[in-house]
Formats: C-alpha cells, sequence, structure tokens
C-alpha cells in the first residue's frame, strides 16, 4: 500500500485497536520520507483526525522529539506491539470473575476473551457495548449488555470494574463516556475499580491537556464520546507486564512515557 493511502486509513478509522493505528500510521510516515517541517504537519494531522487516541499522540510527539524519527518509529511500534498489559490483566484477574467495562476496549477486551471463564456485563454507550458482546459472544463468552440506567446494579454485581485508558497522567485518564459514573458507582460500593493503562498512553501534561480540549470541542459534556476520570476514584492500575498496582503509585505507574512536543498544540489546515 501506498504511505499516502496508509494514512488515509488512518485518518478514516475511528476506534479500533490502537496497535494497528500506530503501527499503520508509523509505516506510513516513514514511507513518506518527509523533512522536517513536513512531518511536522503530517503529525499535527494526524492527531487532529484521532484526538482521542494517546497511543497516536505518544507515536507523533516522540518522532518530533526523536533526533532520527525514523528508528523511532520502527522502535515504538515494537514497543506497543508487545504490550504485555492484557497478559498482567489475565493474570491478575480471579477465577470466575463478574467484570464490568464500558464501550468497546481493546486491552481489556483481548484480555477477557484469552481468558475465557470471564463473566462480562458490558455498559452500552453508544452501540459500542452491543458490539462489544456481540465479539465475546463469537468466543462463547458469558456478557450480559446493560443499558446505561443499569450500570449501578451492574457494578454493585461485579467482583471488578475495568476502565481503560485512552490516554492518562498521574492526576486524571481520558476514558469512555460513562466511565465516571461506573467509577463513582464502584468507589462507593467499595468494588474494585482498576484502570488498565496500556503502552503508548501515558502523556505529559501539555499534551493530555490538548486532548482533553479538542476531544470536548463543538459538544455538550453529555453528548461527548469521551470523558475526564480523576485517577483518585481507582483502587488499582493494570499496566505492562506487572500488577494491579496500587493507586498510591500512580506517580511512578501513570509517568509520562514522551517528551512533549510543543508542535503538536498548534493546528494545522486540513
Amino acid at each position: 500500500m501506498h504511505p499516502i493511502e496508509r494514512l488515509r486509513y488512518v485518518a478514516r478509522s475511528h476506534g479500533g485497536d490502537q496497535r494497528l493505528l500506530v503501527r499503520e500510521t508509523a509505516i506510513a510516515l516513514c514511507g513518506l520520507g518527509l523533512d522536517p517541517a513536513g512531518l511536522v504537519v503530517a503529525c499535527r494531522r494526524i492527531v487532529q483526525r484521532h484526538p482521542t487516541s494517546g497511543p497516536l499522540w505518544w507515536l507523533c510527539s516522540s518522532m518530533l522529539a526523536a533526533a532520527n524519527p525514523l528508528a523511532a518509529a520502527s522502535r515504538l511500534v515494537d514497543v506497543i506491539e508487545d504490550d504485555s498489559t492484557p497478559a498482567a490483566l489475565i493474570d491478575a484477574l480471579p477465577v470466575d470473575a463478574t467484570v464490568t467495562l464500558v464501550g468497546w476496549p481493546d486491552l481489556a477486551g483481548e484480555a477477557v476473551l484469552r481468558r475465557g471463564d470471564v463473566r462480562v456485563l458490558s455498559i452500552d454507550v453508544g452501540g459500542m457495548g452491543e458490539m462489544f458482546a456481540r465479539r465475546l459472544q463469537r468466543a462463547d463468552i458469558d456478557v450480559h449488555v446493560i443499558d446505561p440506567e443499569g450500570l449501578a446494579a451492574a457494578v454493585i454485581s461485579s467482583d471488578v470494574v475495568l476502565i481503560e485508558a485512552l490516554a492518562a497522567t498521574p492526576a486524571e485518564a481520558l476514558v469512555a463516556q460513562g466511565s465516571r459514573a461506573v467509577a463513582a458507582v464502584g468507589y462507593c460500593a467499595e468494588i474494585p475499580v482498576w484502570l488498565v493503562a496500556g503502552r503508548g498512553r501515558c502523556l505529559p501534561d501539555a499534551l493530555f491537556a490538548a486532548m482533553v480540549e479538542r476531544a470536548s470541542a463543538g459538544g455538550l459534556p453529555w453528548e461527548l464520546e469521551t470523558e475526564s476520570l480523576p485517577t483518585a476514584m481507582l483502587s488499582a492500575i493494570v499496566r505492562g507486564g506487572e500488577g494491579p498496582f496500587d493507586v498510591s503509585e500512580v506517580d511512578t505507574v501513570l509517568a509520562p512515557e514522551c517528551p512533549s512536543a510543543p508542535e503538536l498544540l498548534r493546528a494545522s489546515a486540513m
């Protein structure tokens, strides 16, 4: 596929596996052989198209700050494709656990698919929970689609609540809409609330703030696809090959994985 076509594919895609988006974006950017100015424009446009993809912000910021952007891209693809967060979650979940998830999380979804013995309560937000449930049903996973009005009952019936971070800092995470309500119920009911934060999702404060601002632009708060979740509402964090880590370790566990490239804070004409 021509690099331009790869970039068009990335631009058109919505949601999906973030590891695939990073790989396709890195291949396309490397294939274009852009000069530094061209790379800046391309990276700006990518994060404008995908304002809620922490891994794409991580990739683009790392490339712009690197002395050799092409070598950095290759290394980062290996890093995210070798992400052991799903494996850590598989090991951490109790036997025959009942878990509540929101929307269609790629890392947590992979973990429950591979685990096989987990009962899933899928909160249906924007139709994504129902689509996720159909994927699990094809793998013979015990899953129930829960309408938003039933989320409190679902959380109270769970052993663990899993919330996947689209991006994160030690103070807060960008998550699917509805996750904050789920976390609040879990917090009050003393149900464990775990943040699943894969590689490439921990960003510097400036990049995270830009993500939140762009994700919330042009819409009422209750109509958005994402929202911010204070990490104080969590009980643990699953990340990398270890964990779950206690939330008291949040400053270390969710430390930024990339430098903050100021070039990404400005917009480019599309």
